[in-house]
């Protein structure tokens, strides 16, 4: 049995958090809440069990708790974000608001960011979008995590994609994928827990295959050992339109996100925004949409839509509560100590 928590009051005990490090009152209350939701749709490695990690990079001043970010618009449809090494959730909801105000206005918004950090889960910016009717876009790299295709050693981040688009009558059809076969976070929540690593999805120092998350220093791109090619194409695509498109480092350039505790990300990131009513099928697209839904749900087995394990899942944790391994507690007892709050309240979990 495990531990959990609720949401509310997991959201109000991060947002005191990072008030108590500096950040401005909306800021931390942004934050906190993607944090807590991220966790909400299970995607647990870019959740809650962060926070402890931007919590130090705030502290240490590597991530800036009040940063100055300037949106510089460069034309009708494109924009520039300087982050000013802000925390880079908050600057990517930010970049994702300008990209949808141009697209609302000029039928297409792209935004690009420079000089961020990580910015977690991508789908925080691209579902917000789809549910006011846009087809969003949002794209991140991030420092060598990944070894290319028939390479035996970190390359290229998990450089993530996200697509989402409106739906009739149901929620937004979301992806959001990293281009790895798994997420290095989900790595480092193993090393955590004391947890196995899945097949094929890691490489130790010599190259070799490893289920020990300890031992893992490089992921395998998405289609592993075989049809790698694919998930290292698009992650260097990734890396490309997110780096030095926006005056960006490359990935491999990137400081270390867990190492360099106290070097700046220096992280680049791309969100666009369409009107799909600009677009000769668009004011029938949401419809469209909710069709291959229904189909979908015809078919034989039990397929899903991308998207919908993470909305299944909220409705269990918004139910049963947010778990909580015994790792993650005691990490969050020292920093509520370090900051003088109260730790979170945790109950026990459903048997």
């Amino acid at each position: 049995m495990s531990a959990v928590i609720q949401a509310q009051p997991l959201a109000d005990w991060a947002m005191a958090c990072l008030q108590a490090v500096g950040m401005a009152d909306d800021d931390a209350r942004l934050l906190a809440d993607s944090l807590v939701q991220t966790s909400l749709w299970g995607v647990d490695s870019h959740g809650v069990a962060r926070l402890t990690h931007y919590l130090e990079r705030l502290s240490r001043g590597s991530i800036k708790t009040r940063p100055r970010i300037t949106i510089t618009r460069s034309g009708p449809c494109t924009a520039q974000l300087q982050a000013d090494q802000g925390q880079g959730i908050v600057v990517a909801h930010r970049a994702m608001a300008e990209a949808i105000a141009l697209a609302q206005a000029n039928g297409i918004g792209a935004v690009g960011v420079t000089n961020s950090s990580h910015c977690g889960a991508l789908a925080l910016y691209t579902r917000p979008a789809a549910r006011q009717g846009l087809v969003a876009l949002a794209f991140t790299h991030s420092d060598k995590m990944a070894a290319p295709q028939r390479g035996e050693r970190a390359f290229f981040g998990t450089n993530p994609i996200a697509i989402a688009l409106p739906r009739a009558d149901g929620p937004e059809l979301s992806l959001d994928m990293a281009t790895t076969a798994i997420p290095w976070n989900r790595v480092m929540n193993a090393r955590r827990t004391g947890a196995t690593l899945p097949p094929d999805v890691a490489l130790d120092a010599a190259g070799a295959p490893t289920r020990d998350a300890q031992a893992a220093r490089a992921l395998r791109p998405l289609g592993g050992a075989d049809y790698g090619h694919k998930g290292y194409g698009l992650a260097m695509m990734v890396d490309l339109l997110s780096g030095p498109l926006h005056a960006n480092p490359l990935g491999p350039e990137l400081s270390d996100m867990f190492a360099e505790l106290d070097r700046p990300r220096e992280l680049g990131a791309f969100f666009i925004a369409l009107d799909p009513a600009r677009f000769a099928g668009g004011p029938l697209l949401a419809e469209a949409v909710a069709r291959m839904a229904e189909a979908l749900a015809r078919e034989p087995g039990a397929a899903l839509l991308p998207g919908d394990p993470e909305l299944m899942r909220e409705a269990e944790r918004r139910r049963d509560g947010i778990p909580v391994d015994a790792a993650l507690a005691a990490e969050w007892a020292g920093w509520s100590a370090r900051l003088g709050l109260a730790a979170p309240a945790l109950s026990a979990g459903p048997d």
